[in-house]
């Protein structure tokens, strides 16, 4: 069974209430905080050791990346982050630098992007170090965008570079959310998700939600330098077209917008944002399924990104 069909059982009949506006399916819980034009967005997420981050990574990065996987999330729903929880699961003996270090990490982000740490949970006797970390935001009702509203003709957009993540981008990403602020106040995207499977698994997601296909132009991915590095090196087998498609943890924007929109997009975020890249990689068809196009020929993409059931 994959990722998708297990959360899929598991959420089936999920208990609601009046608050809940949107429940799973989404990169954030959409809640009816009572606020006059405002949604409360709600999200959890996790590190592991041994599945996203190795023993002897550096632990103020481990810690930065926990709450950094949450503020993402928040961000593709373009929202503002406000406060966290994190629940810290300690093997036996626990090392004390080695968790102060992770804190001061996480911490570190969290001033950055004005984040309340407001407490939290500890857990002794876990076989592994492993941090989860529950964040609130909010987001104008106007400008939170969704997954589900991918229209046929649309522009399909990524930011940054993809592929090769494990490089040291993993645990170095930069969450877009002032890149998502400025894009909804400027722009009325229709979809809009972060990238932390690979886009051939995260794309999907949302052309589902949207019940819309997609065409990619292989030649317009962003390839990283670090997935082209790693595949001459030999430390991986992967082209870089297929790390792009397939390597996960990008956390990068994906996000839909009408063909009219694209160029003065573009022309706008190379003033707003020059040191980022901002790509056009394919645009929304009526058909199911997603194709790729290589020069001259097109075909049925069939890779997969990461899936925590079938690769962990």
């Amino acid at each position: 069974m994959k990722e998708d069909e297990l959360i899929q059982r598991l959420t089936a009949g999920a208990p609601a209430n009046k608050r809940l506006r949107l429940g799973p399916g989404d990169d954030c819980a959409v809640l009816d905080c009572d606020a006059p034009g405002l949604w409360e967005l709600f999200k959890t997420d996790a590190v592991v050791e041994g599945v996203h981050f190795e023993p002897d990574a550096d632990p103020g990065l481990v810690g930065r990346k926990a709450l950094a996987r949450c503020l993402s999330d928040i961000a593709a729903m373009g929202g503002t982050p406000s406060a966290a929880l994190v629940t810290l699961g300690l093997p036996s003996p626990p090392d004390t630098a080695r968790l102060e270090a992770l804190y001061r990490g996480l911490y570190a982000l969290a001033r950055e992007y004005e984040v309340a740490v407001a407490g939290g949970e500890t857990v002794a006797g876990a076989g592994r170090l492993f941090l989860s970390v529950a964040a609130l935001g909010f987001v104008e009702k106007e400008r939170c965008v969704l997954r589900r509203g991918a229209r046929p003709g649309d522009a399909l957009f990524v930011t940054g570079e993809l592929g090769g993540s494990i490089a040291g981008k993993h645990l170095t990403f930069e969450p877009r959310v002032r890149e998502a602020r400025w894009l909804t106040n400027r722009f009325a995207l229709h979809a809009m998700m972060d990238l932390s499977d690979g886009l051939a698994s995260d794309l999907p997601r949302l052309l589902r939600a949207s019940g819309v296909g997609a065409e990619l132009f292989a030649e317009a991915l962003p390839l990283s330098r670090a997935a082209k590095v790693r595949f001459r090196s030999g430390a991986t087998r992967k082209r870089p077209l297929e790390a792009a498609l397939t390597d996960g943890e990008d956390y990068e924007l994906l996000f839909a917008v009408a063909s009219k929109d694209a160029v003065p997009l573009l022309d706008a975020w190379k003033e707003a944002f020059p040191e980022t890249r901002l790509s056009c990689i394919g645009k929304i068809t009526s058909g199911g399924g997603m194709t790729i196009r290589e020069r001259k020929s097109v075909r049925r993409m069939e890779l997969n990104g990461y899936d925590h059931l079938t690769q962990s």
